[in-house]
């Protein structure tokens, strides 16, 4: 009996605040260049803003999915005339079974988590993308929605995102540790003087092997640096 070998999966989170860097300046021309130059297979990207851009120009959720793959499914939580603000999980394998889960609590800002599965070459994963709201309470209460969601799935799943976790570590991580003790444990916020780990990716099964890093080089884009993470997951036996 054989044991495929594992095939290693890229993933990456960012919040790109818009497209607008710490110098203030709106630029998604250096968010897809940072992108690019990671190459992930898949990508979580929050504060997407197409409420701000110049004249005629695409949409940001149009050239960011470019920047990655042909894949992707967009979570607006906000839509005016004006245009549209959300997050999007982008990638350059078939993603199926999408969801858009309204993890909104109470009367706070909307929030939503996207899941999907991907087909990628050794087999399927599920992932789990969301931003988490700035209260204690409501991040609690998103955190335990987020396990019931991925416990749902027999299948390795990649949970990530910009989960704010930054008054009381036991809001997040006493929730998610125990189902994904595989994790990413860099500080990404803020870019220029990186203290707080707000930006988070989470893997099970318990034996998922993850290494992970930020991007330095992306400090000037936004005000959270991009988590990445070379993920393999436990060999299967192709014939079982």
């Amino acid at each position: 009996m054989s044991v495929a070998p594992a095939i290693r999966v890229r993933v990456m989170t960012w919040n790109i605040h818009g497209g607008v860097g710490i110098d203030r300046r709106f630029d998604l021309d250096r968010i897809c260049a940072a992108i690019k130059r990671n190459a992930p297979d898949v990508a979580a990207l929050q504060e997407v803003d197409s409420r701000r851009r110049a004249g005629g120009a695409r949409s940001p959720f149009e050239l960011l999915r470019q920047a990655v793959g042909e894949h992707g499914i967009d979570a607006r939580s906000i839509v005016t005339a004006d245009g549209d603000y959300g997050q999007m999980v982008v990638s350059r394998w078939p993603l199926s079974n999408t969801e858009v889960h309204d993890i909104t609590h109470e009367q706070r800002e909307p929030r939503r988590a996207i899941a999907a599965d991907v087909a990628w070459p050794g087999g399927r994963f599920h992932v789990v993308a969301a931003h988490f709201g700035l209260a204690l309470a409501e991040r609690r209460v998103q955190a335990r929605r987020l396990v019931e969601i991925a416990r749902r799935h027999t299948i390795p799943t990649v949970m990530l995102g910009d989960f704010n976790d930054f008054i009381w570590p036991g809001s997040l991580r006493a929730a998610l540790k125990r189902e994904f003790p595989a994790r990413s444990r860099q500080a990404s916020f803020p870019s220029w003087l990186p203290l707080l780990r707000l930006d988070r990716i989470f893997c099970w099964p318990r034996e998922t092997e993850l290494k992970s890093f930020v991007d330095r080089e992306a400090r000037l884009a936004s005000d959270h640096l991009p988590v990445v993470a070379d993920i393999a997951f436990p060999p299967v036996d192709p014939t079982s």
